[in-house]
């Protein structure tokens, strides 16, 4: 499709529209929100073991309530606002990844629950789970040849 600009001036167009990160405040700001995400963690693993779970119990339930309430936000829109402001810490891995899969299913669930949240869901974390499994078999062959 022609867009009736040269090349030129769509570069310009996309320098200026495009503007540079501020490293010194985005790093300390993903620090902090990702710590936050941690700390939320930690309290709620606390109370899990103050209710009487053992530890291991604990654990998998703090992942399960974290995974919850991340998938919960996104469904409510706030998760893309703290992300915003969080910048890369709200990229802390298993509620950055319940928000990856959540967020398609909730985009697309206009389309029904067969071909929009059916077959949305894993449209982000796919690659992710292809290409970890992919790298997995791959790291234990070569360790199992290796070692």
């Amino acid at each position: 499709m022609e867009l009736g600009i040269s090349s030129e001036q769509y570069a310009q167009m996309c320098k200026k529209a495009s503007h540079g990160t501020k490293w010194w405040t985005t790093v300390p700001k993903a620090y902090f929100f990702g710590g936050l995400i941690c700390v939320l963690g930690q309290g709620i693993m606390d109370l899990y073991e103050y209710a009487g779970l053992d530890r291991k119990t604990a654990s998998l339930s703090v992942s399960l309530t974290l995974i919850f309430l991340s998938a919960l936000t996104t469904a409510l829109g706030w998760y893309e606002k703290f992300a915003k402001q969080a910048g890369a810490g709200a990229l802390v891995p298993i509620t950055g990844f319940a928000n990856a899969v959540a967020a398609p299913a909730v985009e697309f669930k206009t389309e029904g629950f067969i071909t929009g949240v059916g077959a949305k869901i894993f449209i982000i974390c796919g690659p992710v789970i292809l290409y970890g499994t992919l790298a997995s078999v791959i790291y234990g062959v070569v360790y199992y040849f290796l070692y």
